[in-house]
C-alpha cells in the first residue's frame, strides 16, 4: 500500500469529469494511510513580478512580505514533498494541459526546492515518487501528434526529478466513449497497487 497520495485534479467540472471519475477509482485502488487533496477547479494564482521577485530572493534575505509572496508555493512544494505516489486528473483542453494546471507546474517548479542546477544542467530533487496520469480527451487520442498535453506533463515532472509516470487513458470520447471509459476502468484495475 501507498503510504501518501497526493490526488490532483486539474478539471474546470465537478461533476460529470470523467478525469475526477478516474482519479477517484486510482485513489481508491492503489490505498493509501494517507492522501493529500488538491482541487485545481478552485484556480491557483498566475506568477506575478512580485513572486518572481520573492522566489529569486535569497530564502534569508526575504522579507515578510516576499514570505507571503512564495506562501502558497511552499505550501504546494510540500505537498509533493510529503507524497510518495501522485495521482493527477487532467481533461485535455485544447490539445494541451488546463490553465489550472500549468499554474500549479508554476508554482512548483522551484529552484532549490524540486529543482537545481549544476555544471551539467539541471537535476530534479523529487526523484523516487510514482505518478499515475488519468487522462480524458474529446478528440484527442494519447500521445498522437495532436497530444501537447501528455509530452509537457511527462518532461515537467521529470524535469522536478519524476520519471515514474503511468498513463491512464479514456482518450478520444468524442469517437467512442463507451470503449474509452472501458479500456481506462480496466486500466485502473491493473495497476500495481
Amino acid at each position: 500500500m501507498t503510504k501518501t497520495i497526493l490526488h490532483i485534479d486539474a478539471s474546470a467540472r465537478r461533476e460529470g469529469s470523467t478525469s475526477r471519475d478516474l482519479t477517484d477509482r486510482i485513489v481508491k485502488h492503489l490505498g493509501a494511510g494517507r492522501i493529500i487533496r488538491r482541487d485545481l477547479a478552485k484556480p491557483l494564482p498566475l506568477l506575478t513580478e512580485d513572486w518572481i521577485n520573492a522566489n529569486f530572493t535569497p530564502a534569508d534575505q526575504r522579507s515578510d512580505a516576499q514570505r507571503d509572496q512564495l506562501a502558497l508555493s511552499d505550501s504546494l512544494v510540500n505537498e509533493l514533498q510529503d507524497a510518495d505516489t501522485i495521482v493527477i486528473g487532467l481533461p485535455i483542453y485544447n490539445f494541451s494541459v488546463p490553465a489550472a494546471f500549468k499554474a500549479w507546474i508554476d508554482l512548483v517548479a522551484r529552484v532549490g526546492l524540486t529543482f537545481s542546477y549544476s555544471e551539467n544542467g539541471p537535476k530534479g530533487l523529487l526523484e523516487g515518487k510514482r505518478v499515475v496520469l488519468a487522462i480524458a480527451s474529446g478528440g484527442t487520442a494519447v500521445g498522437s501528434e495532436i497530444d501537447f498535453a501528455t509530452g509537457y506533463v511527462r518532461h515537467m515532472l521529470g524535469f522536478i526529478g519524476i520519471t515514474d509516470i503511468e498513463i491512464v487513458a479514456a482518450d478520444s470520447m468524442a469517437i467512442d466513449a463507451e470503449a474509452a471509459l472501458s479500456n481506462a476502468h480496466k486500466a485502473v484495475t491493473q495497476l500495481a497497487a
